[in-house]
């Protein structure tokens, strides 16, 4: 009995584990397809960790891992503003990518960093 209990459950686990494995291919496949049409042009990263790093995206992989390059983090303060960080050619692992987003440079470059202040972004919670 106990035999039969510890497959039924081993057979479940697989079938949960590839259901969730398509999953990711499929989210993989179509952030691939977005990153495309971002390449050469300047994007923000927000990871996992509430990190934000704006630059331009030079490539990816098949597991969306990012190339940035003219990277800069920025870090935001409640009483210091937004620091901005240089940080040159720059990898963000796919796995820790949280959202990507298209930068209006006229209308980022119209923003007045020093004066923004705002509290660090929270990590994302699964």
């Amino acid at each position: 009995a106990r035999g039969r209990v510890r497959a039924r459950a081993a057979a479940h686990r697989r079938r949960r584990r590839d259901r969730w494995s398509a999953a990711g291919a499929l989210a993989i496949a179509a952030m691939a397809g977005i990153l495309e049409t971002l390449v050469d042009q300047q994007i923000s990263v927000v990871t996992n960790d509430g990190r934000l790093f704006v630059g331009v995206l030079r490539g990816f992989d098949q597991t969306a891992n990012v190339v940035l390059s003219d990277c800069q983090e920025r870090v935001f303060d409640t009483e210091k503003g937004v620091e901005q960080v240089v940080l040159g050619l720059y990898v963000i692992r796919g796995d820790n990518i949280a959202v990507v987003g298209e930068v209006d440079e006229e209308i980022d470059s119209r923003i007045d960093l020093a004066n923004i202040r705002a509290a660090p972004l929270k990590p994302v919670i699964h």
